[in-house]
């Protein structure tokens, strides 16, 4: 009976911290993960690609040299600081998943002047946001808001639920203005618009 009861102890004995079950598969996920650096004109130099895209060599932590054919460049606070802590990483793919952080910009005017116009270029793409310059109407229907305005990508429609989460008035006055499909509009100076559209908007502010 002792010796059952010491062969069931025995099986049951397991390590409490082997998460992933074997040891050495933490030490291979560690070795695999890429280190983000900061990024600087000392140690990195952006080039534009085929296709208008973007290439990058750095220097990495180890000293090594690395090409990248490909990155992007996505805003840490796109709406409050949209030209400081830029994050440089691989594309998203199938295979791999969402791109791994290459490295940081603390400012874009860090660098030289073509390559803030380079970065500057991805980024006005990427965050496209037109300017609504007149609000032709804003109707209600079953809940949802259908806007007709004037922007700088010319004439458009489009439509917004829950007007009080989706209008936000920044402290520098500007408003953003997101849509259902995820876009964004923004009004750059509310006091410039004319009685008539700011009378249209005004009453979700």
């Amino acid at each position: 009976m002792a010796e059952e009861k010491k062969t069931t102890e025995k099986v049951n004995t397991k390590p409490k911290n082997d998460i992933l079950g074997d040891g050495d598969d933490g030490d291979l996920i560690l070795e695999n993960e890429r280190v983000s650096i900061d990024l600087t004109m000392e140690n990195a130099k952006f080039t534009r690609s085929g296709g208008d895209l973007i290439s990058l060599e750095i220097v990495n932590d180890k000293g090594e040299t690395e090409n990248f054919e490909r990155v992007v460049v996505l805003r840490s606070f796109p709406v409050t600081n949209p030209d400081e802590f830029l994050s440089v990483r691989e594309p998203d793919s199938k295979k791999q998943g969402r791109g791994k952080e290459i490295g940081m910009i603390r400012r874009i005017t860090d660098f030289d002047e073509d390559t803030r116009a380079l970065l500057s270029e991805e980024l006005d793409r990427r965050y496209f946001t037109p300017q609504i310059k007149r609000i032709f109407s804003v109707k209600d229907k079953f809940g949802y808001l259908y806007w007709e305005a004037e922007t700088t990508a010319g004439h458009v429609t489009f439509v917004m639920n829950n007007p009080f989460s989706n209008i936000r008035v920044l402290e520098d006055g500007r408003i953003l203005i997101n849509d259902i499909d995820g876009n964004v509009f923004e009004i750059h100076d509310p006091t410039k618009l004319d009685a008539l559209s700011l009378k249209k908007i005004e009453i979700y502010l």
